[in-house]
């Protein structure tokens, strides 16, 4: 059975995904991604959700990273690590380690 234990996200091996009280959806009034849990709603720009469609807990980082370059022409690894982290300190988002 997969560990659930936290990893550091600048690890390539983990596996991140949503937290089980996080919902990633498209709000037709805003015409944005949101970010919803049980506090607060999160208006996200094209590229967080782009990150976050694809924080599944199969893909590992590097996978998503890999996923990003193929998608845009300009994608910064370490910005996408510092989104990441970020949301993990929220516990908007658990990463795995497989």
């Amino acid at each position: 059975m997969p560990s659930t234990m936290p990893m550091p996200i600048d690890s390539d091996a983990g596996r991140p995904r949503l937290a089980p009280h996080v919902r990633l959806t498209f709000d037709p009034a805003r015409q944005r991604y949101v970010l919803l849990t049980p506090e607060t709603v999160t208006v996200l720009n094209d590229t967080g959700a782009a990150i976050l469609e694809l924080c599944d807990g199969e893909r590992t980082v590097a996978g998503i990273l890999t996923e990003l370059h193929a998608r845009y022409d300009r994608v910064v690894d370490d910005e996408v690590r510092l989104f990441l982290t970020d949301l993990l300190a929220k516990r908007r988002v658990e990463v795995s380690d497989g």
